[in-house]
C-alpha cells in the first residue's frame, strides 16, 4: 500500500530508543547511517499523521549504573548519563529535520543553547502541530532509568501506548541471542513481566503504565517498516498489557 492510504491505528505514541541501537555495529558512540535508518522510519511515522514522542537512552556514550558499579558516585554517574542522553536527542533532531520533520528536543535539565526545558503543555502543543518531540536527561533526577522518564512522559502527554524499539522480535523466556530454543510470547500481562522478571522495561516503569493501563509494544527495529506496521496495527513483537488489549 501507498504510505497515503496506511490507517495508523494510533494517534499519538511514545517510541522508546536504546542508546545502543545508535551504535550500529561500533562499539561506542553514535553511527551516523544508523541514526539516519531510524529517522527514515520516523519521518515515514510522522508522515502517516501519528504524533510522535520519542526517548532515547544514552548506553551507547555512557552507562550510569555500570560506572557507579565501578565506584563512581550514582547521583553524579546518573547525571553523566542523563547528558549523554541529550547528546544522542540532538543527533535524532538533526536526522529527522534534514528529513523535513520539524523536531523539537525538550530537555529535563535546563540547557537553553541546545534545548527547550521540558514544559508537558508546550510539548503537547508541539505535538498537535505535527513536530516530533524528543525528551531528554531522564526525568531530571538520579536514581530513575529512560525506562521511568518513557513511561512517565507517554502518561503525561496522553499517549495511546509505548513502543519499545529493541534489536530482537520482542520479549523472550530467555536471552534469545543467547539460547536459540528461547521462545517469544506474543503477549504478556503486566504482573506476568514483573513476576517472570522479564526484561522488557524496568519494574518502575512496569508499574506505571499498570497502573494507568498504558499498553507497551516491544518490537525489532532493526527491521526496516516495523515501526509502521506497528502503528497501524498489525500483530508484530510481543504486546504488553492489563489483558483487555483487543485480539487477546
Amino acid at each position: 500500500m501507498e504510505a497515503g492510504e496506511l490507517r495508523p491505528r494510533f494517534k499519538r505514541v511514545l517510541i522508546k530508543l536504546s542508546g545502543e541501537a545508535f551504535m550500529g555495529r561500533r562499539e561506542y558512540g553514535i553511527d551516523p547511517d544508523t541514526v539516519n535508518a531510524i529517522a527514515d522510519e520516523l519521518a515515514e511515522a510522522n508522515r502517516l499523521g501519528v504524533q510522535l514522542a520519542a526517548v532515547v537512552g544514552g548506553g551507547n556514550i555512557f552507562r550510569g549504573v555500570a560506572a557507579s558499579a565501578k565506584g563512581m558516585d550514582r547521583a553524579a554517574a546518573d547525571y553523566v548519563g542523563m547528558l549523554a542522553t541529550v547528546m544522542n536527542s540532538l543527533a535524532l533532531q538533526d536526522a529527522l529535520e534534514k528529513r523535513g520533520v520539524y523536531t523539537r528536543v525538550q530537555s529535563a535539565i535546563e540547557m537553553q543553547a541546545v534545548a527547550e526545558p521540558y514544559i508537558r503543555r508546550r510539548a503537547i502543543r508541539h505535538l498537535e502541530k505535527g513536530r516530533v518531540v524528543i525528551f531528554a536527561a531522564g526525568t531530571g533526577n538520579p536514581y530513575f532509568t529512560t525506562d521511568t522518564s518513557a513511561a512517565l512522559r507517554a502518561l503525561e502527554i496522553g499517549a495511546e501506548a509505548i513502543l519499545k524499539a529493541t534489536m530482537v522480535d520482542g520479549v523472550y523466556d530467555s536471552d534469545p541471542l543467547k539460547n536459540p530454543d528461547a521462545v517469544m510470547y506474543e503477549s504478556l500481562d503486566y504482573i506476568e513481566v514483573l513476576q517472570q522478571g522479564l526484561k522488557v522495561m524496568d519494574a518502575t516503569a512496569i508499574s506505571l503504565c499498570m497502573d494507568n493501563d498504558l499498553p507497551i509494544v516491544v518490537f525489532n527495529m532493526t527491521v526496516p517498516g516495523n515501526i509502521i506496521k506497528v502503528l497501524c496495527g498489525e500483530r508484530i513483537g510481543t504486546i504488553v498489557s492489563s489483558g483487555k488489549e483487543e485480539g487477546r
